[in-house]
Protein backbone atom coordinates (compact mmCIF):
# COMPACT_ATOMS: atom_id res chain seq x y z
CA UNK A 1 0.00 0.00 0.00
CA UNK A 2 1.43 3.38 -0.88
CA UNK A 3 0.93 5.44 2.19
CA UNK A 4 2.23 9.09 0.49
CA UNK A 5 -1.12 10.68 -0.23
CA UNK A 6 -4.77 9.74 -0.20
CA UNK A 7 -6.11 8.76 -3.63
CA UNK A 8 -8.84 10.96 -4.59
CA UNK A 9 -7.93 13.33 -1.67
CA UNK A 10 -8.09 17.11 -3.41
CA UNK A 11 -4.68 17.89 -2.25
CA UNK A 12 -3.17 14.80 -4.06
CA UNK A 13 -2.75 18.45 -6.39
CA UNK A 14 -0.04 19.12 -4.01
CA UNK A 15 3.92 18.12 -4.27
CA UNK A 16 4.33 15.12 -2.87
CA UNK A 17 7.99 13.68 -2.21
CA UNK A 18 7.16 10.20 -4.02
CA UNK A 19 9.30 7.84 -3.94
CA UNK A 20 10.72 8.00 -7.53
CA UNK A 21 11.38 10.94 -9.85
CA UNK A 22 12.89 14.56 -8.65
CA UNK A 23 12.07 16.28 -5.17
CA UNK A 24 9.07 18.86 -5.92
CA UNK A 25 11.58 22.20 -6.57
CA UNK A 26 11.49 24.59 -3.68
CA UNK A 27 9.28 27.56 -5.39
CA UNK A 28 10.60 31.39 -3.93
CA UNK A 29 8.81 35.08 -4.17
CA UNK A 30 10.27 35.93 -7.81
CA UNK A 31 11.91 38.68 -6.56
CA UNK A 32 14.58 36.65 -5.34
CA UNK A 33 18.00 35.45 -6.98
CA UNK A 34 18.57 31.55 -6.43
CA UNK A 35 21.67 30.01 -7.77
CA UNK A 36 21.45 27.06 -9.54
CA UNK A 37 24.49 24.54 -7.77
CA UNK A 38 22.25 22.51 -5.02
CA UNK A 39 23.97 22.96 -1.33
CA UNK A 40 24.15 19.79 0.91
CA UNK A 41 25.95 19.08 3.88
CA UNK A 42 26.80 15.79 5.39
CA UNK A 43 25.58 14.61 9.01
CA UNK A 44 28.44 14.08 11.37
CA UNK A 45 28.79 14.48 15.29
CA UNK A 46 32.41 15.55 16.46
CA UNK A 47 33.83 13.19 18.87
CA UNK A 48 34.70 15.14 21.66
CA UNK A 49 32.16 17.88 23.29
CA UNK A 50 32.58 21.34 21.90
CA UNK A 51 32.79 23.71 24.96
CA UNK A 52 31.56 27.16 25.30
CA UNK A 53 34.81 29.60 24.47
CA UNK A 54 35.52 32.02 27.47
CA UNK A 55 33.27 34.98 26.78
CA UNK A 56 34.95 38.46 26.19
CA UNK A 57 33.04 41.37 28.05
CA UNK A 58 31.66 43.97 26.46
CA UNK A 59 33.88 46.52 28.00
CA UNK A 60 35.95 47.97 24.96
CA UNK A 61 34.04 46.78 22.10
CA UNK A 62 36.06 47.53 18.81
CA UNK A 63 34.82 51.18 17.16
CA UNK A 64 32.01 50.71 15.11
CA UNK A 65 32.79 50.25 11.48
CA UNK A 66 30.74 51.00 8.67
CA UNK A 67 30.92 50.58 4.60
CA UNK A 68 32.69 54.02 4.09
CA UNK A 69 35.87 52.75 5.62
CA UNK A 70 36.39 49.82 3.49
CA UNK A 71 35.17 48.04 0.19
CA UNK A 72 32.00 46.49 -0.78
CA UNK A 73 33.12 43.02 -1.92
CA UNK A 74 29.15 41.52 -1.56
CA UNK A 75 25.81 43.06 -1.98
CA UNK A 76 22.37 41.74 -2.78
CA UNK A 77 19.64 44.58 -3.33
CA UNK A 78 17.68 44.87 -0.55
CA UNK A 79 13.75 44.71 -1.49
CA UNK A 80 12.12 48.28 -2.18
CA UNK A 81 10.61 49.72 1.59
CA UNK A 82 6.96 48.93 2.03
CA UNK A 83 6.95 45.99 -0.80
CA UNK A 84 5.09 42.46 0.15
CA UNK A 85 5.11 39.23 -1.32
CA UNK A 86 3.03 38.90 -5.11
CA UNK A 87 4.11 35.67 -6.33
CA UNK A 88 6.85 32.71 -6.70
CA UNK A 89 8.24 30.64 -8.99
CA UNK A 90 10.25 27.74 -9.16
CA UNK A 91 14.20 28.83 -9.00
CA UNK A 92 12.96 32.69 -7.91
CA UNK A 93 13.89 35.26 -10.44
CA UNK A 94 13.28 34.61 -13.70
CA UNK A 95 16.30 36.93 -15.25
CA UNK A 96 19.71 36.41 -15.58
CA UNK A 97 21.73 35.94 -12.26
CA UNK A 98 23.78 39.10 -11.45
CA UNK A 99 27.30 39.50 -9.48
CA UNK A 100 27.10 40.66 -6.30
CA UNK A 101 30.53 40.08 -5.11
CA UNK A 102 33.62 41.69 -7.04
CA UNK A 103 35.98 39.62 -9.11
CA UNK A 104 39.21 38.91 -8.30
CA UNK A 105 41.66 40.60 -9.51
CA UNK A 106 44.05 37.55 -9.62
CA UNK A 107 45.38 34.90 -8.21
CA UNK A 108 47.46 36.86 -5.38
CA UNK A 109 43.85 38.58 -4.55
CA UNK A 110 43.03 37.32 -0.84
CA UNK A 111 39.72 39.07 -0.72
CA UNK A 112 37.10 36.49 0.34
CA UNK A 113 34.49 35.88 -2.49
CA UNK A 114 31.23 35.63 -0.01
CA UNK A 115 27.54 33.82 -1.46
CA UNK A 116 24.16 33.67 0.20
CA UNK A 117 21.75 33.32 -2.47
CA UNK A 118 21.22 29.51 -2.04
CA UNK A 119 18.30 27.57 0.27
CA UNK A 120 17.95 29.10 3.69
CA UNK A 121 20.78 31.61 3.45
CA UNK A 122 21.21 34.92 4.88
CA UNK A 123 24.06 37.57 4.42
CA UNK A 124 23.32 40.91 2.71
CA UNK A 125 26.54 42.82 2.36
CA UNK A 126 30.33 42.07 3.28
CA UNK A 127 32.65 45.04 3.50
CA UNK A 128 35.97 44.44 4.05
CA UNK A 129 37.76 46.79 6.03
CA UNK A 130 41.54 44.93 6.04
CA UNK A 131 43.64 42.63 4.45
CA UNK A 132 41.80 39.91 6.22
CA UNK A 133 39.02 41.40 8.07
CA UNK A 134 35.12 41.58 7.19
CA UNK A 135 31.64 43.67 8.62
CA UNK A 136 28.89 41.64 7.44
CA UNK A 137 25.20 43.12 7.66
CA UNK A 138 22.40 40.28 7.43
CA UNK A 139 18.94 40.94 5.27
CA UNK A 140 15.68 41.17 7.61
CA UNK A 141 13.18 39.01 6.91
CA UNK A 142 11.32 39.19 3.48
CA UNK A 143 8.78 42.43 3.34
CA UNK A 144 9.82 43.92 6.88
CA UNK A 145 12.50 45.46 8.32
CA UNK A 146 13.38 43.79 11.21
CA UNK A 147 14.20 40.27 12.78
CA UNK A 148 18.07 40.00 11.98
CA UNK A 149 19.36 36.65 13.64
CA UNK A 150 19.92 33.85 11.26
CA UNK A 151 22.86 33.94 9.45
CA UNK A 152 24.05 31.34 6.59
CA UNK A 153 26.45 31.86 3.69
CA UNK A 154 29.48 30.41 1.89
CA UNK A 155 33.08 32.11 1.29
CA UNK A 156 35.53 30.83 -0.82
CA UNK A 157 39.04 31.03 -1.55
CA UNK A 158 40.24 30.55 1.59
CA UNK A 159 43.62 31.51 3.15
CA UNK A 160 44.98 29.00 5.87
CA UNK A 161 47.71 31.07 7.59
CA UNK A 162 45.69 33.50 8.10
CA UNK A 163 43.46 35.08 11.01
CA UNK A 164 40.34 36.54 9.96
CA UNK A 165 37.48 38.49 11.93
CA UNK A 166 33.81 38.68 10.72
CA UNK A 167 31.49 41.50 12.06
CA UNK A 168 27.64 41.48 11.98
CA UNK A 169 26.91 44.68 12.34
CA UNK A 170 23.53 44.33 12.43
CA UNK A 171 21.54 41.95 15.02
CA UNK A 172 18.67 42.74 16.40
CA UNK A 173 18.60 41.61 20.00
CA UNK A 174 20.43 43.12 23.22
CA UNK A 175 21.23 39.84 24.47
CA UNK A 176 22.61 36.85 22.76
CA UNK A 177 23.75 33.58 24.08
CA UNK A 178 27.10 34.77 22.08
CA UNK A 179 27.77 36.37 24.80
CA UNK A 180 28.20 33.49 27.46
CA UNK A 181 30.40 31.24 25.01
CA UNK A 182 28.50 30.25 22.00
CA UNK A 183 30.56 29.67 18.74
CA UNK A 184 29.27 30.19 15.45
CA UNK A 185 29.52 26.58 13.20
CA UNK A 186 31.68 26.10 10.30
CA UNK A 187 31.56 23.87 7.28
CA UNK A 188 34.57 22.82 5.11
CA UNK A 189 33.73 21.66 2.22
CA UNK A 190 37.24 19.62 1.40
CA UNK A 191 37.19 18.06 5.13
CA UNK A 192 33.67 17.02 4.62
CA UNK A 193 34.88 15.47 1.44
CA UNK A 194 38.20 14.26 2.36
CA UNK A 195 37.42 13.56 5.99
CA UNK A 196 33.90 13.07 6.94
CA UNK A 197 33.50 16.08 8.86
CA UNK A 198 30.65 18.20 8.96
CA UNK A 199 29.90 20.95 11.10
CA UNK A 200 31.93 22.17 13.51
CA UNK A 201 32.38 25.11 16.42
CA UNK A 202 34.93 27.82 15.30
CA UNK A 203 35.74 31.07 16.93
CA UNK A 204 37.95 32.89 19.46
CA UNK A 205 37.83 36.62 20.66
CA UNK A 206 33.96 36.30 20.27
CA UNK A 207 32.02 39.43 21.47
CA UNK A 208 28.73 40.91 21.61
CA UNK A 209 27.80 44.37 22.18
CA UNK A 210 26.07 47.03 21.19
CA UNK A 211 27.37 48.69 17.98
CA UNK A 212 26.74 52.24 18.38
CA UNK A 213 24.30 55.04 19.75
CA UNK A 214 21.77 55.60 17.13
CA UNK A 215 18.62 54.14 17.48
CA UNK A 216 16.99 51.84 16.54
CA UNK A 217 19.98 50.13 18.27
CA UNK A 218 21.91 47.76 16.55
CA UNK A 219 23.88 44.93 17.85
CA UNK A 220 27.26 43.43 16.86
CA UNK A 221 28.52 39.94 16.65
CA UNK A 222 32.31 39.98 15.91
CA UNK A 223 34.83 36.91 15.77
CA UNK A 224 38.04 35.56 14.95
CA UNK A 225 38.49 32.33 12.88
CA UNK A 226 41.15 30.63 10.80
CA UNK A 227 40.27 28.48 7.47
CA UNK A 228 41.47 24.92 7.15
CA UNK A 229 42.96 25.16 3.79
CA UNK A 230 43.93 27.26 0.83
CA UNK A 231 41.22 27.87 -1.67
CA UNK A 232 38.87 25.69 0.33
CA UNK A 233 34.42 26.38 0.11
CA UNK A 234 33.16 26.90 3.27
CA UNK A 235 30.03 28.05 5.05
CA UNK A 236 29.10 29.80 8.39
CA UNK A 237 26.00 29.42 10.00
CA UNK A 238 24.13 30.63 13.27
CA UNK A 239 22.76 26.78 13.56
CA UNK A 240 23.00 23.52 12.06
CA UNK A 241 21.56 24.29 9.12
CA UNK A 242 18.20 22.34 8.06
CA UNK A 243 16.01 23.10 5.07
CA UNK A 244 12.75 22.67 3.10
CA UNK A 245 14.80 20.36 0.40
CA UNK A 246 16.45 18.40 3.50
CA UNK A 247 12.88 17.49 4.34
CA UNK A 248 11.63 16.44 1.40
CA UNK A 249 14.57 14.27 1.25
CA UNK A 250 13.84 12.74 4.41
CA UNK A 251 10.18 12.59 3.63
CA UNK A 252 10.75 10.94 0.10
CA UNK A 253 13.53 7.74 1.76
CA UNK A 254 10.54 7.51 4.34
CA UNK A 255 8.16 6.86 1.25
CA UNK A 256 11.03 4.43 0.08
CA UNK A 257 11.28 2.38 2.97
CA UNK A 258 8.47 -0.89 2.72
CA UNK A 259 8.65 -0.96 6.42
CA UNK A 260 8.22 2.47 7.65
CA UNK A 261 5.62 4.05 5.00
CA UNK A 262 3.27 1.08 6.39
CA UNK A 263 3.32 3.26 9.98
CA UNK A 264 3.28 6.32 8.06
CA UNK A 265 0.71 8.98 5.77
CA UNK A 266 2.38 11.28 4.49
CA UNK A 267 -0.10 14.36 3.17
CA UNK A 268 -0.43 18.08 2.52
CA UNK A 269 -2.31 19.96 5.29
CA UNK A 270 -2.44 22.88 2.52
CA UNK A 271 0.12 24.64 0.82
CA UNK A 272 1.86 27.74 1.81
CA UNK A 273 1.61 31.64 0.23
CA UNK A 274 4.51 30.48 -2.24
CA UNK A 275 2.96 27.37 -2.87
CA UNK A 276 5.02 24.92 -1.09
CA UNK A 277 3.61 22.08 0.29
CA UNK A 278 3.41 21.70 4.14
CA UNK A 279 3.46 18.59 5.02
CA UNK A 280 1.14 16.56 7.53
CA UNK A 281 2.62 13.11 8.81
CA UNK A 282 0.01 10.59 10.57
CA UNK A 283 1.94 7.81 12.51
CA UNK A 284 0.15 5.34 14.15
CA UNK A 285 -0.10 0.85 13.92
CA UNK A 286 -1.79 -0.53 10.98
CA UNK A 287 -4.82 -1.65 13.35
CA UNK A 288 -5.80 1.79 12.97
CA UNK A 289 -6.50 4.96 14.61
CA UNK A 290 -10.29 3.81 16.29
CA UNK A 291 -10.47 4.75 20.22
CA UNK A 292 -6.79 6.21 20.29
CA UNK A 293 -5.48 9.68 21.86
CA UNK A 294 -3.46 11.83 19.36
CA UNK A 295 -0.74 13.79 19.75
CA UNK A 296 0.24 16.88 17.82
CA UNK A 297 3.38 17.93 17.14
CA UNK A 298 5.20 20.95 14.80
CA UNK A 299 8.26 22.56 14.11
CA UNK A 300 9.45 25.64 12.58
CA UNK A 301 7.06 27.89 12.58
CA UNK A 302 10.33 30.04 13.22
CA UNK A 303 12.27 29.76 10.28
CA UNK A 304 15.54 30.76 11.84
CA UNK A 305 15.38 27.86 14.94
CA UNK A 306 16.59 25.28 12.17
CA UNK A 307 17.48 23.12 15.07
CA UNK A 308 13.71 22.05 15.81
CA UNK A 309 13.80 19.99 12.85
CA UNK A 310 16.98 18.43 14.00
CA UNK A 311 15.09 17.10 17.15
CA UNK A 312 11.45 16.20 14.88
CA UNK A 313 14.05 14.31 12.75
CA UNK A 314 15.07 12.44 16.10
CA UNK A 315 11.32 12.14 17.33
CA UNK A 316 10.19 10.71 13.64
CA UNK A 317 12.91 8.10 13.41
CA UNK A 318 12.18 6.67 16.72
CA UNK A 319 8.46 6.70 16.35
CA UNK A 320 9.14 5.15 13.14
CA UNK A 321 11.85 2.56 14.57
CA UNK A 322 11.21 -0.96 15.67
CA UNK A 323 12.22 -0.12 19.15
CA UNK A 324 9.60 -1.73 21.58
CA UNK A 325 8.32 1.32 23.23
CA UNK A 326 7.94 3.33 19.10
CA UNK A 327 5.60 0.23 18.75
CA UNK A 328 4.30 0.34 22.02
CA UNK A 329 3.16 4.63 21.31
CA UNK A 330 1.96 3.67 18.01
CA UNK A 331 -0.54 1.32 19.86
CA UNK A 332 -1.71 3.97 21.84
CA UNK A 333 -1.43 6.69 20.03
CA UNK A 334 -2.41 8.59 16.88
CA UNK A 335 0.72 11.14 16.17
CA UNK A 336 -0.09 14.07 13.32
CA UNK A 337 2.99 15.56 12.77
CA UNK A 338 3.39 19.08 10.82
CA UNK A 339 7.49 19.02 10.66
CA UNK A 340 8.03 22.56 8.92
CA UNK A 341 4.96 25.18 9.41
CA UNK A 342 6.61 27.73 7.65
CA UNK A 343 8.40 26.56 4.73
CA UNK A 344 8.50 29.67 2.78
CA UNK A 345 10.42 31.39 5.39
CA UNK A 346 12.76 28.55 5.38
CA UNK A 347 13.63 28.60 1.84
CA UNK A 348 14.17 32.28 1.85
CA UNK A 349 16.10 32.22 5.41
CA UNK A 350 14.21 34.35 7.08
CA UNK A 351 14.95 34.43 11.16
CA UNK A 352 10.80 34.66 12.30
CA UNK A 353 8.27 35.69 9.70
CA UNK A 354 6.85 34.19 6.63
CA UNK A 355 6.22 36.07 3.60
CA UNK A 356 3.10 37.70 4.98
CA UNK A 357 6.03 39.45 7.03
CA UNK A 358 4.47 38.99 9.84
CA UNK A 359 4.87 36.22 12.96
CA UNK A 360 2.98 32.84 12.22
CA UNK A 361 3.31 31.67 15.93
CA UNK A 362 1.28 35.53 17.14
CA UNK A 363 -1.41 34.85 14.47
CA UNK A 364 -2.71 31.27 15.66
CA UNK A 365 -6.11 33.50 17.39
CA UNK A 366 -7.05 35.49 13.85
CA UNK A 367 -5.37 33.60 11.12
CA UNK A 368 -6.93 34.22 7.94
CA UNK A 369 -6.13 30.79 5.64
CA UNK A 370 -5.20 33.45 3.12
CA UNK A 371 -2.61 35.06 5.05
CA UNK A 372 -1.09 32.19 6.93
CA UNK A 373 -2.14 28.96 5.59
CA UNK A 374 0.00 26.66 7.77
CA UNK A 375 -1.26 27.81 11.54
CA UNK A 376 -4.63 28.15 9.76
CA UNK A 377 -4.79 25.04 8.63
CA UNK A 378 -3.35 23.31 11.42
CA UNK A 379 -5.58 24.99 14.13
CA UNK A 380 -8.57 23.97 12.16
CA UNK A 381 -7.39 20.04 12.15
CA UNK A 382 -7.06 20.39 15.99
CA UNK A 383 -10.73 21.52 16.22
CA UNK A 384 -11.53 18.68 13.68
CA UNK A 385 -9.58 15.81 16.03
CA UNK A 386 -10.78 17.49 19.28
CA UNK A 387 -14.34 16.83 18.11
CA UNK A 388 -13.62 13.16 17.63
CA UNK A 389 -10.89 12.06 20.31
CA UNK A 390 -8.70 13.33 23.37
CA UNK A 391 -5.42 15.22 21.90
CA UNK A 392 -3.59 14.45 24.97
CA UNK A 393 -0.47 16.84 24.28
CA UNK A 394 0.42 19.81 22.19
CA UNK A 395 3.99 20.38 21.64
CA UNK A 396 5.39 23.31 19.20
CA UNK A 397 9.16 23.00 18.76
CA UNK A 398 11.34 26.00 18.79
CA UNK A 399 14.77 27.59 19.65
CA UNK A 400 15.97 29.87 22.11
CA UNK A 401 18.73 32.44 21.43
CA UNK A 402 19.24 34.00 24.84
CA UNK A 403 19.05 31.08 27.11
CA UNK A 404 21.09 27.52 27.58
CA UNK A 405 19.20 24.08 28.26
CA UNK A 406 16.32 22.74 27.19
CA UNK A 407 13.06 23.84 28.60
CA UNK A 408 9.12 24.34 28.35
CA UNK A 409 6.09 26.86 28.18
CA UNK A 410 2.79 25.78 29.36
CA UNK A 411 -0.06 27.38 30.16
CA UNK A 412 -1.57 28.01 34.20
CA UNK A 413 -3.96 30.42 33.63
CA UNK A 414 -5.05 30.41 37.44
CA UNK A 415 -8.20 29.53 38.70
CA UNK A 416 -8.20 25.98 38.22
CA UNK A 417 -7.98 23.34 41.14
CA UNK A 418 -4.96 22.99 42.46
CA UNK A 419 -4.20 19.14 40.85
CA UNK A 420 -5.01 20.49 37.39
CA UNK A 421 -2.52 23.28 37.95
CA UNK A 422 0.44 21.02 39.03
CA UNK A 423 -0.21 18.72 36.45
CA UNK A 424 0.41 21.33 33.99
CA UNK A 425 4.34 21.06 35.68
CA UNK A 426 4.36 17.19 35.20
CA UNK A 427 5.53 16.69 31.82
CA UNK A 428 8.35 18.97 31.50
CA UNK A 429 9.41 17.62 35.15
CA UNK A 430 9.28 14.12 33.91
CA UNK A 431 11.16 15.31 30.36
CA UNK A 432 13.64 16.55 32.92
CA UNK A 433 14.23 13.45 34.72
CA UNK A 434 14.55 11.65 31.22
CA UNK A 435 17.56 14.46 29.91
CA UNK A 436 19.06 15.20 33.36
CA UNK A 437 22.02 16.82 30.62
CA UNK A 438 20.13 18.91 28.57
CA UNK A 439 16.42 19.92 29.96
CA UNK A 440 16.17 22.29 32.86
CA UNK A 441 13.05 22.25 34.89
CA UNK A 442 13.49 25.23 36.55
CA UNK A 443 13.69 27.27 33.39
CA UNK A 444 10.45 26.25 32.28
CA UNK A 445 7.85 28.73 32.63
CA UNK A 446 3.54 28.35 32.88
CA UNK A 447 2.33 32.06 32.95
CA UNK A 448 -0.05 32.94 29.79
CA UNK A 449 0.89 36.48 28.70
CA UNK A 450 -1.11 38.97 26.56
CA UNK A 451 1.41 39.09 24.43
CA UNK A 452 1.43 35.25 24.08
CA UNK A 453 -2.28 34.67 23.57
CA UNK A 454 -1.54 34.47 19.57
CA UNK A 455 0.88 31.36 20.04
CA UNK A 456 0.04 27.55 19.25
CA UNK A 457 0.72 26.73 22.71
CA UNK A 458 -1.70 29.49 24.08
CA UNK A 459 -4.70 28.43 21.39
CA UNK A 460 -4.64 25.23 21.33
CA UNK A 461 -4.69 25.07 25.07
CA UNK A 462 -8.05 27.60 25.09
CA UNK A 463 -9.54 24.78 22.52
CA UNK A 464 -9.52 21.88 25.17
CA UNK A 465 -5.53 20.75 24.98
CA UNK A 466 -5.05 20.29 28.39
CA UNK A 467 -1.32 19.83 27.95
CA UNK A 468 -0.35 22.49 25.29
CA UNK A 469 3.45 23.49 25.43
CA UNK A 470 6.28 25.20 23.36
CA UNK A 471 9.45 23.35 23.75
CA UNK A 472 12.68 25.67 23.62
CA UNK A 473 16.31 24.13 22.71
CA UNK A 474 18.88 26.96 23.26
CA UNK A 475 21.35 27.67 19.77
CA UNK A 476 24.54 27.56 22.70
CA UNK A 477 24.12 24.16 24.49
CA UNK A 478 24.21 22.47 27.45
CA UNK A 479 25.06 23.50 31.43
CA UNK A 480 23.77 20.68 32.74
CA UNK A 481 24.53 17.43 34.81
CA UNK A 482 28.35 18.53 34.71
CA UNK A 483 28.39 19.57 30.97
CA UNK A 484 29.32 23.05 29.71
CA UNK A 485 28.99 22.56 26.02
CA UNK A 486 27.74 22.94 22.74
CA UNK A 487 24.48 21.17 21.48
CA UNK A 488 25.27 18.69 18.71
CA UNK A 489 23.30 17.41 15.67
CA UNK A 490 22.99 14.16 18.06
CA UNK A 491 22.02 15.60 20.78
CA UNK A 492 18.94 17.74 19.15
CA UNK A 493 17.70 14.32 17.73
CA UNK A 494 17.92 12.50 20.85
CA UNK A 495 15.40 15.18 22.04
CA UNK A 496 12.64 13.67 20.04
CA UNK A 497 13.39 9.82 21.04
CA UNK A 498 13.13 11.66 25.19
CA UNK A 499 10.05 13.50 24.58
CA UNK A 500 8.65 10.13 23.36
CA UNK A 501 9.75 8.59 26.62
CA UNK A 502 8.09 11.31 28.67
CA UNK A 503 4.53 10.37 26.35
CA UNK A 504 5.10 6.96 27.76
CA UNK A 505 5.95 8.01 31.74
CA UNK A 506 2.98 10.45 32.08
CA UNK A 507 0.19 8.05 29.82
CA UNK A 508 1.30 5.10 32.42
CA UNK A 509 -1.15 3.21 33.35
CA UNK A 510 0.05 2.71 36.97
CA UNK A 511 -0.36 6.17 38.49
CA UNK A 512 3.11 5.93 40.85
CA UNK A 513 5.21 8.06 38.44
CA UNK A 514 2.39 10.52 37.91
CA UNK A 515 2.08 10.53 41.51
CA UNK A 516 5.54 10.76 42.83
CA UNK A 517 5.74 13.79 40.13
CA UNK A 518 2.89 15.37 41.51
CA UNK A 519 4.48 15.07 44.89
CA UNK A 520 7.92 16.58 43.76
CA UNK A 521 6.17 19.22 42.38
CA UNK A 522 3.96 20.25 44.92
CA UNK A 523 6.68 20.21 47.56
CA UNK A 524 8.97 22.60 45.28
CA UNK A 525 6.03 25.10 44.85
CA UNK A 526 5.81 25.12 48.66
CA UNK A 527 9.51 25.63 49.46
CA UNK A 528 9.86 28.33 47.20
CA UNK A 529 6.85 30.07 48.15
CA UNK A 530 7.86 29.82 51.86
CA UNK A 531 5.36 27.31 52.69
CA UNK A 532 6.21 24.46 54.74
CA UNK A 533 6.22 21.39 53.99
CA UNK A 534 3.17 18.69 53.37
CA UNK A 535 1.19 21.96 54.81
CA UNK A 536 -1.73 21.28 52.45
CA UNK A 537 -2.46 24.25 51.30
CA UNK A 538 -4.08 24.88 48.38
CA UNK A 539 -2.75 26.61 44.75
CA UNK A 540 -6.30 28.18 43.49
CA UNK A 541 -5.59 31.53 45.72
CA UNK A 542 -2.17 32.16 44.20
CA UNK A 543 -2.04 33.84 40.82
CA UNK A 544 0.16 32.32 37.87
CA UNK A 545 2.93 35.44 38.38
CA UNK A 546 3.58 34.43 42.13
CA UNK A 547 4.12 30.48 40.89
CA UNK A 548 6.33 31.86 38.08
CA UNK A 549 8.89 33.60 39.96
CA UNK A 550 8.94 30.84 42.27
CA UNK A 551 9.83 28.55 39.52
CA UNK A 552 11.90 30.15 37.30
CA UNK A 553 14.48 31.55 39.33
CA UNK A 554 16.10 35.24 38.36
CA UNK A 555 15.32 34.81 35.08
CA UNK A 556 13.12 37.47 33.11
CA UNK A 557 13.82 37.46 29.60
CA UNK A 558 10.99 37.28 27.32
CA UNK A 559 10.65 33.73 25.37
CA UNK A 560 11.80 33.53 22.22
CA UNK A 561 8.17 31.40 21.45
Amino acid sequence: VQHCGFPGDPRDRFALPSARGPLPAPRWPIECEVVKEPIEHIEWVPPEPEPFCQPVGPACPPAPLSEDQGTIVYQLSPAPPGSCFTRARIGGSPGPLSSPATPLEGPQDTTLLFESRFESGNLQKAVKVGPFEYVLWLRPDLYTVKHTQWFYFRVQNTRRDHLYRFTIANLAKPKSLYGEGMRPLLYSQRDAESCGIGWRRVGTDIRYYRGGAEEPAAFCLSWTARFPHDGDTCFFAHSYPYTYSDLQRYLRALCHDPARSRLCTVRALCRSLAGNTVYLLTISSPAGAAGKRAVVLSARVHPGESGSSWAMRGLLDFLLGADADARLLRQLFVFMVVPMLNPDGVVVGNSRCSLAGRDPNRAYGTARGGSFPGVWHLRAMVERVLAEREVVLYCDFHGHSRKNNIFMYGCDGGGAGSRSRLRQRIFPLMLSKNAPDKFSFPSCKFKVQKSKAGTGRVVMWRLGVSHSYTMEAAFGGSTLGGRSSHFTVQDLKSLGSHLCDTLLDFCDPDPAKLQRCLAEVDALLQQRLGREPGCGGSWSDVSPSELESSTSGSDTSVSDG
